[in-house]
C-alpha cells in the first residue's frame, strides 16, 4: 500500500509553506525524500568491465546508497529501457528511489518513481503534466534565479554543480561553494551537490545547506564498490552532521 506523505522540505523550515503550491503540494510516495537523498547514485556504464550495470547497482545499494539514477546517453531506446526495467525492480528490493535522467517519455512509460532533468530539457511544468502529482522531479540549477524558477514550477529537489572539477560530464562548469550555500538558503525543496565529490572532499561541503551529495564515479569507478560506498556514505553523514 502506498502511503501518502507531505515532503520533507531539508535546507529551511521543516514546516510546508501551504501559500506555495510547490511546497504544499502532497506526494504520494513511500520515500521520505530527504532521507533518499543523502547518497544519490548516478549509474555509468563506462566502468563496468566485466560486471553488468545491474550488478554494480545492487553493490552500490548494498553499501548504502540511498537513491539511483539511470543515465544513459549511448544506448538505444529499446535497451535503455530494458536496463532502466531491470533497475527499476532492482530499487524496489532494496526501497530506493529510482529515476530516469532526462527521458521523460520512457520515465513514465516504465512507471519509475520520477525523473531527473537538466536546464536544456523538458520545462518542469510540462514534465509534471506528463507525470503527474506523484512523480519525484529533480532539476539541475547552477544558481538563484535557477533555483527558484525550478522550485516554483514544481520540483522536487535540486542537483546543484559542478562543487568540484570532474570528468564525468563535459559541459559541467563549476559552482563555487558561497554559490551553493545561497541556492540552499533561497529555496526549500532539498538541494543535493553534484560534481568531483570523493570520500576526501565531501567534508568541505559541510554547512552549505545541502542534504545529501549525488556522485558517479566515487562509486561506479571503484573496485570495490559495495566497500566504497559505504565509506562514502558514512563520511557524508559525518559532513551533515551539526
Amino acid at each position: 500500500m502506498v502511503r501518502t506523505l507531505l515532503r520533507v522540505d531539508c535546507c529551511l523550515d521543516p514546516k510546508p509553506d501551504l501559500d506555495n503550491a510547490n511546497v504544499g503540494r502532497i506526494m504520494s510516495t513511500s520515500f521520505n525524500l530527504e532521507k533518499s537523498l543523502l547518497l544519490y547514485a548516478i549509474t555509468d556504464r563506462h566502468w563496468t568491465g566485466e560486471k553488468t550495470l545491474l550488478e554494480q547497482t545492487e553493490e552500490a545499494l548494498e553499501g548504502g546508497a540511498t537513491f539511483i539514477q539511470i543515465r544513459e546517453k549511448d544506448l538505444d531506446e529499446a535497451n535503455f529501457e530494458a536496463e532502466a526495467i531491470a533497475l527499476k525492480k532492482l530499487c524496489a528490493k532494496y526501497k530506493v528511489p529510482f529515476v530516469v535522467n532526462d527521458n521523460v517519455e520512457l520515465a513514465k512509460r516504465i512507471d519509475a518513481d520520477g525523473v531527473h532533468v537538466g536546464q536544456s530539457d523538458m520545462e518542469v511544468l510540462d514534465v509534471r503534466t506528463l507525470l503527474g502529482p506523484d512523480k519525484i522531479i529533480g532539476v539541475s540549477a547552477k544558481n538563484v534565479e535557477e533555483a527558484l524558477l525550478a522550485e516554483k514550477h514544481g520540483a522536487d529537489y535540486l542537483g546543484v554543480g559542478a562543487v568540484f572539477p570532474t570528468s564525468s560530464k563535459d559541459d559541467a562548469s563549476e559552482v563555487s561553494h558561497l554559490q551553493l550555500k545561497e541556492i540552499c538558503s533561497s529555496v526549500k525543496i532539498p538541494v543535493v551537490a553534484i560534481g568531483g565529490i570523493t570520500k576526501n572532499n565531501v567534508q568541505q561541503l559541510k554547512g552549505s545547506g545541502i542534504c545529501g551529495i549525488s556522485v558517479i564515479s566515487a562509486i561506479f569507478s571503484q573496485k570495490d564498490i559495495k566497500s566504497a560506498t559505504m565509506e562514502l556514505r558514512k563520511n557524508t553523514e559525518e559532513m551533515l552532521k551539526d
